[in-house]
This record gives C-alpha cells, structure tokens and sequence, in this order.
C-alpha cells in the first residue's frame, strides 16, 4: 500500500489545476448551451451524452498540459524542491498557463459567436497570418480590458490556490521515487491512450451538430485540426476504381458540343460553340465577402440592406438557386478560378505546388485578355498573392512588406496610401478597392486591351467598419451596417464605371464567396450555403432569372457559353444554360462532402462514412433516408476524379 495520497503532498498544486480546468471547461460548455438554447437537442441521452462526452476529452487536454509538468517533478531531486529556483519555475509555469488557458477560454466564446463551433480549421489559419486576426480582434473587441479581465481572473485563481495552502504542500512535501514514477506512468498512459486510441471525430457522435460540437474540447479540436491540414481521399474515404469514377463524371460533362482529348483518367476537352465569337468583352468579377442570399429581399428578407443588388436582380442574368462550395473564402476562389468540387482537407488556393493550374485566366489569356486581381488587404493572407500570382494574374494589394516567391512570374503592385481614404484590419473599404480597379481598368482600355479584373471585397467582415457618412448605421456596430455599405459600394462603383467608355463593351460578375455563417445543427447546413450571383450588362433580352440548382463552379462555364467561346477545359462546371444540364450542388467543409440533386443530399466524411438524407426546406432539416448506392457512386466519383486530378498534378 502507498503512503501517499495523491491529494495531498508535491502533487497537491497539479491536482488543484486539472480540477480547476475540468470545472471551468464544464462551465464554458454551460455557456455554449445557453448561447445555442434554442438549436441543441435536449434529449437526455444527446443532452448528458455532451457533457460526459465533452469531460471525456477535457481529460485528455489536460493530460497533455500537465506532462511536462509530470515530467518536471519526475526529473527534480528531492533535495531541490521548495528552494527558490524551483518556488520560481513552478509560480511562472502556472501563472503563464493559467493566463494562457484563460484567455483561449475567452477566445472560445468569441469563436463560438462568431462560427458555432470549437475551434477548428479556421483557427488553424487564424494563427498563421497574426496581423490579420490581432487587428481584427482589436477593432472587434476591447482588448485592453479583455486582457485586464484575463490578469484579474488568473490573480484570483492564484489566490483561491495560496488560500488552499496548494502551494505550501507543494513545496514542503515530498514524493518517493516510487511515487513520482507511478504518477508519471499514470499520466503518460492516459496520453498514449488518448493520442493512439481517441481522435477529434469520435466527439461528433449527436445527430445534432451543435451537440456533437458541445462535446468537444476546444484545444484538443485546434489540434487535431492542425494535423489534419491535408486529408488524402483514398486514405479517409470511401472509394470506387477511378476507371469507374472518371467515367460517370465524363457522362456528367458530355454534351454535343464536347470532345474529350483524352482517354481514360482525365477531363480534359475542347468546348466548341456553333456560334462561335470572337468578340471580347471586358470582365469585372466581384467576389463579395460572406453574401448570403437570405441577406436580399429577392430571397424573403424584409429588412432593405441591399436595395442596390435587388434591383439588379431584376435587370441582370440572375442565380435563384447557386450553392457555394465551402464555408471559407478560399473555398470561393477555388470554385469559381479552377471550377473544381471542394476536396478534402486545405483549399487547393493555400496548398503547395498550386502554381501553373488550368484556371479560368488560361481561357481570358488565350483569348489575349489581361488578367488582374485585387485584394484590399495585404495578399500574402489566405496564401491569395502565391495563387493568383501564380496563375496569371497580376497582383494589386495592400501589401506590408511580404514577397512573392521566385518561382512565381508575375507582377505586383502596392496600393499606395494616397489611394486609401479608409483601411480596418482586413485591407481598404470597397469603394477604395473598386476606385483601384476602375483605374486600372482605364489604363488597359486605354492601351487596347481586354482586362478581366478580379476583385475581392473585405468590407462585410468584422468589425464591419467602413467610412463614416455613408450610410445610416454608424460604422463597427453590426452585420447589418456592413451589409448596406457594401450595397452602397457596389452602387458607387457601377455609377463610376458608367461614364467609362469602356462600360458599354463590359460585363459585371458577382457572386459571393460563401455565406456569413455556415453553422446549424445538423452535420451540413444547406441553407447557409445559398448564395447569390448576377451576370450584368449584357444585352437585356438575356436577362433572366434562372431557377436551376447550380454551384459556384457552374459560373464561368455559363458565362463563356453566354459569350459563345470555344475553348480547352479541365473544369467540372457546366453551361447551366445548356438543354443538358443536369443539376446539382457541390460542397462540404474540409472534412464533409457533399452532392445534392434537389432535395436529395449525399454526405461523405472521413473514416470512410457516408449518409444519405432529404433537405426539408421548410425548417432546413436533414432527414435519414435509406441508401442508395448509385446516388453514393456519383457523389464519391465527383471528389475523387477532383482529388485524383489534383494530386497527380493533371492540373497543370
């Protein structure tokens, strides 16, 4: 028998801490309940399930945190403990630590505001580009007092400790050899078991996606999402022979007007037109940042914050029915540049080697157009400057500094602040950014040539800031104030754009990148995948309202049939005009992939598992359905010719 009791002695201070983060990881998850009361299930089994479920992974976080401290005890001679040095290094680790876990349980609550859930993939990103996320967050918040509030709670922490006498027997007993042998063993297996044994998924076991998130343990999720930065498809999902796969998607894009060049494992074709033109009309395409469609009155708002897009609803080639493919704005210009389904793991637009693709600029080029993008941030976030640079564009930014790399031919230009009457964390307002590209347009037009003339957006985004005056919500107080500046925005810049001479000869694209907010309590949230799109100026009898299921990777294909082009493509989207469509949604997160065909909604995720539902529009729910292994065969044959592509490089 031991004569050491684990509650007290050398251990006393870290069996206080992992109660202490056991007790407030319990508490924060009581706040995620309140915050989303209304969209959890409270079944007893799914309600109790989240919070024995969410203990059992706060174990394994807090295993992982305290072994160096385990190990620290382990390795230090008795004859050393409570002597200065060792008072210094154990009163700094845990000040540090507990300041630390503080502030990322603040941090949780923020994120859990803003995304619905723990942290996650996005937060992975959020820690590489700093200056973004550190602006963001102190325009967003007041982070002077957040980290007085953070200082505070870890003094009254520390002093609940000294009140306890925690300190004093940690300084003043002593542990065995024995003893500290036994504890280090104890903590080390309790991390095997939980790094061999437990992954983040096994947390998603609710059917009820706010639940399965509850259970999670925020910093075990960050992780786990750090490890996963790549996801191969044949090692986490199901798979069939890629002959098979590469054959139904080539039935999916054949048409009369189609020629494979290839045979077998490829996509690659020549897209003819009857019609054919070569007529070339300039291209503004405006990708604005989190535009949902339930945002317009065109989609059943009542609230008027985009007067400007409703009316061009009414006078442009409309999409009622356009899903976009992902949650991030990377997923957005992957879509619509490369016209390719979302494969799993990190966008393709952040991963290496994605220089020298087959993009939508390889058809403006061939065609003699040049192609330029703009970005009222500094490009180096989100990896956009390496990709677009990459691919053919040249680069307008708000750069600070950061370099391209030599291995990308390209030029780019700085946004120079005599250009800039208003900047936030995430780059200059949309009307400096349309200024910006209004003047570049003029200088292409005026040397005779065809531009095609990316833009991205920034202004709807917290904190949404913008210039004061322009509308009637005070800047940096809600969604809805950014959503009517970037209506006033857009509304500006067609107004400028219209006493060009160039504006007769130009078409105006825009769609948004996703939706503002891709969270609900089922696995995949339909709805918040609806976006819209406009095709503008061309002649009015092509005006129309098109009410066919389509994707973002649909766009470009639809708009160069609208311009009657023949041309080489490696794209998966369609002409949605064509007699022969057939439609469809592609999207997902970085972990589930999706095909829906109407109502009809196939879900493949990783450790190779598939589930098959019907979307009721009416409360935007996912209800089961049995199988049906040929709608399953159609849907793994979408993401794995896309990831097959890709991987073996037959994209360049």
């Amino acid at each position: 028998m031991f004569k050491y009791n684990i509650v007290s002695g050398r251990f006393t201070l870290l069996l206080a801490f992992i109660k202490w983060f056991l007790l407030v990881s319990f508490l924060l998850r009581l706040v995620f309940i309140i915050l989303t009361a209304n969209s959890i299930s409270w079944n007893f089994t799914d309600f109790y399930g989240a919070l024995f479920t969410g203990l059992f992974f706060d174990i394994g976080t807090i295993s992982w945190i305290v072994l160096p401290a385990l190990i620290y005890y382990f390795i230090l001679p008795n004859r050393f403990v409570g002597l200065r040095f060792d008072k210094i290094i154990v009163y700094f680790i845990t000040a540090i630590t507990l300041f630390l876990l503080i502030f990322v349980f603040f941090a949780e609550i923020t994120f859990w505001e803003e995304f619905k859930t723990r942290f996650n993939f996005i937060a992975v990103d959020y820690l590489i580009y700093t200056h973004e996320v550190i602006a963001n967050i102190q325009e967003s918040y007041p982070l002077p007092v957040l980290v007085l509030g953070v200082i505070l709670i870890t003094a009254i922490v520390f002093f609940i400790f000294h009140k306890k006498n925690v300190f004093k027997k940690t300084f003043t007993q002593k542990a065995s050899l024995k003893q500290k042998t036994i504890i280090l063993f104890l903590g080390l297996s309790v991390v095997t078991f939980y790094s061999i044994f437990i992954t983040n998924n096994q947390a998603e076991w609710s059917k009820n996606r706010y639940n399965a998130e509850i259970s999670k343990s925020g910093i075990y999720s960050f992780f786990a999402a750090f490890r996963n930065n790549q996801m191969e498809y044949t090692k986490f999902y199901t798979k069939i022979s890629n002959e098979k796969a590469f054959g139904m998607i080539r039935k999916k894009l054949a048409q009369e007007n189609v020629e494979f060049k290839d045979d077998g494992l490829s996509i690659h074709r020549t897209i003819t037109d009857t019609a054919a033109s070569n007529v070339k009309q300039n291209v503004v395409f405006i990708l604005v940042e989190s535009l949902s469609a339930s945002f317009m009155n065109e989609f059943g708002s009542n609230e008027n914050n985009m007067p400007f897009l409703d009316s061009l609803a009414q006078k442009s080639i409309f999409f009622k029915n356009l899903y976009a493919t992902g949650t991030r704005t990377v997923r957005g210009m992957e879509a619509v540049t490369l016209c390719i389904p979302p494969t799993p793991g990190q966008s393709i637009v952040k991963r290496p080697d994605n220089q020298n693709l087959f993009t939508v600029a390889n058809v403006f080029k061939s065609k003699q157009y040049n192609c330029n993008f703009f970005y009222g941030g500094d490009g180096y976030f989100d990896n956009m400057n390496a990709y677009f640079g990459g691919n053919g564009f040249t680069i307008y930014d708000r750069g600070r500094g950061s370099v391209l790399s030599d291995k990308i031919k390209t030029i780019r230009n700085n946004i120079t602040d005599n250009e800039v009457t208003f900047e936030n964390a995430w780059g200059i307002c949309d009307e400096d950014i349309y200024n910006k590209m209004l003047k570049v347009a003029d200088e292409k037009f005026a040397k005779k040539q065809p531009f095609f003339n990316f833009v991205m957006t920034t202004s709807n985004h917290r904190p949404y800031t913008y210039p004061n005056g322009k509308i009637d919500i005070p800047s940096g107080t809600s969604r809805q104030g950014a959503l009517k500046y970037t209506d006033f925005a857009l509304r500006q810049m067609f107004k400028k754009a219209k006493t060009k001479d160039w504006y007769k000869n130009t078409v105006f694209v825009i769609i948004a990148d996703h939706c503002a907010s891709s969270a609900g309590k089922d696995e995949i949230d339909v709805a918040n995948y609806h976006i819209p799109a406009f095709i503008v100026n061309l002649p009015e009898n092509q005006n129309q309202k098109i009410i066919k299921q389509c994707s973002q990777i649909d766009l470009f294909p639809t708009l160069f049939a609208l311009f009657h082009w023949n041309y080489e493509s490696d794209f998966f989207g369609k002409d949605v005009q064509n007699p022969n469509f057939q439609e469809r949604a592609l999207l997902g997160t970085y972990r589930k992939l999706v095909l829906m065909k109407g109502t009809k909604t196939m879900i493949l995720s990783d450790q190779k598992q598939q589930k098959f539902y019907n979307w009721n529009k009416t409360d935007n729910s996912l209800q089961p359905l049995p199988m049906d292994q040929s709608f399953l065969n159609e849907t793994i044959s979408w993401y794995q010719t896309a990831d097959y592509l890709f991987s073996c490089k037959l994209l360049k």
